[in-house]
C-alpha cells in the first residue's frame, strides 16, 4: 500500500508530461497549449520528473 500512491502520482507525471509535450509539439490540436513552445519544454520536464517518482519508488532496498 506504500507503493500505492507515489506510483499512481508518477505514473500520472509520466503521461501528462507526454501528452503537454505532444501538445506543444503540436502533434495533439485542439487546445490552447498547441504548438506553443513553453509546453513542449514542460512536458519533458514533468514527465522526466513522474519517470523519477517511479524509479524511486519501485527500486529495491538501499544497502548501507
Amino acid at each position: 500500500m506504500k507503493k500505492a500512491l507515489p506510483a499512481a502520482f508518477g505514473l500520472l507525471l509520466t503521461v501528462l508530461g507526454v501528452v503537454w509535450a505532444l501538445q506543444g509539439l503540436g502533434y495533439i490540436g485542439g487546445s490552447s497549449m498547441s504548438g506553443k513552445q513553453i509546453w513542449a519544454i514542460i512536458g519533458p520536464v514533468v514527465a522526466a520528473f513522474g519517470i523519477s517518482l517511479l524509479y524511486v519508488t519501485f527500486r529495491g532496498p538501499q544497502k548501507r
